[in-house]
């Protein structure tokens, strides 16, 4: 099949905004808990009505310090309730909100601030308004910062990094300053953007190397997450579902998630450290969790370790196979052996019920997207009681543009079109896609807006197919972005270039594509190697292949390393290298002959050495 489409389940609306659906929470839902934010410790629910009442007070303090409408706002910030609660805030005065992911260097910072324009930005801590403060200099539009964290203490209790930081005070500062802003002001800036303005910008790597700003409109977001909530029904009722929000909201997949829930609305919690996730889950509860593959590895990594170490692996290991097994019967329509049923009724007992425990206990479903689950966890987790249903998106698309319905899963593909949504296969195998959810374009950058919305469809950049069916599968990457196992893209250009620039290496190449981290290949200048080897008191005639493990070596590449990670975020930096015997060369295929690399052909090549990256 070259094209499929479903019908829209959801009308957007044609004049309103994202604004609508906290003033309709309040007014149909008003004592309904749809936010919990932690509190001493413990989850404290926070009702439709007190949600807009903060919402507005927020945006007064906005509103009285200059935002107009249009203006953009910076957010950066861990997932946490002020997040959201600041969000609906800039978008109540009129405001464009431009996440940045709290662990962005100065560097990307100072673009992304630059390249939007912002006027204004909220940070966390005390660390995030240094980073801004070593680049406002730069920045001759943005005329204020605050910090969530006023006194360096954060949500949670921990260490804010905060101290002495200047800036224009906390959130209570701002809000103090908006008390005598009218209600009617705020009902009018809140009214004031329309169903196609734009709701946000969203910075994404591009081969580049330089972030793209992709412009969501309050439509994209409408039609995203009303078709999302729609098809997905059972699992968004209000008044009992929740759903713990734990992935960055600086990303389009959280900030869907935080969108869809006020839609449904149902209950939102928010976790800004994952370190205890299975803490938060225990205490939380909800009843369905949005995640990426990384995290259902881990869950089932540590189960798998601690039964290994209790001396019971067998046990955990005859268990996943039976619900591996018992998950592939239930999809062949066949009907499930006696033999089969009665071993997985034992093992839900002794292991499965215990792992949906550790997964708050009360759901039966996830979403999954970022990067592909794999099919054996697929099987794995819907053969234990709970089903993962895998999905596929990118931020042009507002997040999810394809994902399994729930009462019809395909293990191993992505599943259906959004409701109200086209996919189509090019002639070349390119993913293409037609939509209102589909970004409008990418901020000052018109020539990469041509590129990728042509002829009505947006150009995905990956390769797929779809079966009769109509379910996608995703087979391949055309463009050089990585995705990692955790949902975060990361575009090699830049690091590479960093880590290149010094003297001892000739070549590098970021991996970890789908991977839990981003590693590298690096091979050495022979040239510059000779000298160095002399210099450190090397055995004469050192080749690459004798000093590769040498730790006077590694230690200098490492620094390479570093200049290269200081350039990117946390999550884009390069965690792990290994250096290579020999160089990448044209007669073997590795570069072409305007030394551009050959990624497909490096990474066939040089398998094993990616593999021991990861192998610890």
């Amino acid at each position: 099949m070259r094209e499929f489409s479903l019908p829209a389940l959801y009308e957007v609306p044609t004049d309103g905004n994202l604004t609508d659906l906290i003033r309709r929470n309040a007014t149909q839902h008003p004592e309904v808990a749809v936010m919990a934010r932690k509190v001493a410790g413990s989850w404290a629910d926070v009702t439709a009505a007190g949600f807009l009442a903060e919402v507005r007070a927020a945006a007064k303090g906005l509103i009285a310090a200059g935002v107009l409408p249009g203006d953009r706002v910076a957010l950066m910030s861990r997932t946490r309730y002020e997040w959201v609660l600041l969000d609906f805030a800039i978008w109540s005065a009129g405001g464009v909100t431009v996440p940045v992911y709290e662990t962005s260097s100065p560097e990307q910072v100072q673009w992304i601030l630059g390249d939007s324009g912002a006027v204004a930005m909220i940070v966390e801590s005390g660390a995030h308004a240094a980073a801004v403060e070593s680049v406002r200099g730069a920045l001759p539009a943005l005329r204020h910062v605050w910090r969530i964290e006023e006194d360096g203490v954060g949500e949670g209790g921990g260490d804010g990094g905060g101290g002495g930081v200047s800036g224009d005070g906390g959130i209570a500062q701002l809000t103090a300053a908006g008390a005598e802003v009218p209600d009617a002001t705020v009902d009018e800036r809140s009214a004031s953007a329309k169903a196609d303005d734009p709701a946000t910008i969203v910075y994404t790597s591009g081969t580049t190397g330089r972030p793209k700003g992709c412009v969501l409109t309050h439509r994209a977001f409408f039609a995203e997450c009303g078709n999302l909530v729609e098809r997905l029904r059972p699992l968004f009722r209000t008044g009992d579902s929740s759903i713990l929000l734990f992935l960055p909201a600086a990303h389009v997949f959280g900030r869907m998630v935080e969108v869809a829930a006020v839609m449904a609305p149902i209950k939102l919690g928010c976790v800004p450290d994952v370190s205890n996730l299975t803490d938060e889950l225990a205490s939380f509860r909800p009843t369905l969790i949005l995640g990426v593959p990384r995290v259902f590895e881990k869950v089932y990594n540590a189960a798998r370790a601690k039964a290994q170490a209790d001396g019971k692996g067998r046990i955990f290991d005859r268990a996943a196979a039976t619900a591996i097994e018992y998950s592939r019967a239930t999809g062949t329509g066949k009907g499930v052996p006696f033999g089969l049923r009665l071993r997985h009724r034992l093992f839900d007992r002794l292991v499965y019920g215990k792992l949906r425990a550790v997964l708050g206990g009360r759901g039966e479903f996830a979403v999954s997207g970022g990067a592909p689950l794999g099919e054996r966890l697929g099987h794995f987790y819907r053969g234990i009681g709970f089903t993962v249903l895998e999905g596929y998106g990118l931020t042009e698309t507002c997040a999810a543009t394809a994902f399994n319905p729930w009462d019809r899963q395909k293990i191993g593909t992505v599943g259906q079109p959004l409701p109200g949504s086209v996919v189509r296969i090019a002639d070349d195998g390119e993913v293409l896609l037609h939509g209102e959810h589909i970004f409008t374009g990418y901020w000052n950058n018109e020539t990469a807006t041509a590129e990728a919305l042509a002829d009505g469809w947006f150009h995905t950049g990956d390769i797929g197919t779809l079966d009769e069916d109509g379910y996608l599968s995703i087979t391949g990457r055309k463009k050089e972005i990585l995705v990692t196992a955790g949902g975060k893209n990361v575009a090699p250009a830049v690091i590479e270039d960093r880590i290149r620039a010094h003297a001892l290496v000739a070549e590098c190449m970021v991996v970890g594509d789908g991977r839990p981290f981003v590693g590298a290949l690096i091979t050495l200048d022979e040239e510059f190697l000779a000298h160095w080897a002399a210099d450190h008191g090397k055995p004469a005639g050192s080749t690459a292949a004798s000093l590769r493990e040498d730790a006077d070596l590694l230690a200098e590449v490492q620094r390479a390393v570093d200049a290269g990670n200081a350039a990117v975020s946390k999550a884009e930096s390069v965690r792990k290298f290994r250096v290579l015997s020999s160089p990448f060369s044209e007669e073997a295929g590795h570069i072409t002959p305007s030394l551009k690399l050959k990624r497909n052909v490096v990474a066939k090549d040089f398998a094993d050495e990616i593999e021991a990256i990861y192998r610890s």
